[in-house]
């Protein structure tokens, strides 16, 4: 079954919507009852929140590829203040990207598998270099 309605009835500037909604209910029905509810949609979404950041980025991909570092090595690595490379492990941390531990006087930070695997999806994403 398909719901054809006029929206417009003259011509308008190049839109990105359509003139008419053409709904095949049906499909869009079927579609709509498979999404994840919005609470799933919500915790299965958080983990990429680490990847929304480039302080953050940086942060995850120096973890990655240094293994166990301290906020201070990490800020001198990444070129930021302390406080705000210190708010990112945190949010990493709180992602479920990071853990950290306590190594005498310094907290060390290194990824945990779902912060390695998403190092690992934003190489992949990334254009190869000309």
């Amino acid at each position: 079954m398909f719901v054809r309605i006029w929206r417009y009835a003259f011509p308008m500037a190049e839109r990105d919507t359509c003139e008419l909604l053409c709904l095949d209910l049906p499909k869009a029905e079927a579609l709509r009852a498979a999404l994840p509810s919005a609470e799933s949609l919500d915790l299965g979404t958080s983990p990429f929140k680490a990847l929304t950041d480039p302080t953050r980025v940086s942060v995850l991909l120096s973890l990655a590829d240094g293994g166990s570092c301290c906020v201070c090595d990490l800020s001198w690595i990444v070129g930021r203040e302390e406080k705000l490379v210190s708010h990112h492990v945190r949010l990493l941390k709180s992602l479920g990207a990071a853990r950290s531990r306590r190594d005498g006087r310094m907290v060390m930070y290194e990824l945990t598998d779902l912060g390695a695997a998403l190092a690992a999806v934003y190489r992949e994403l990334q254009p190869v270099p000309a």
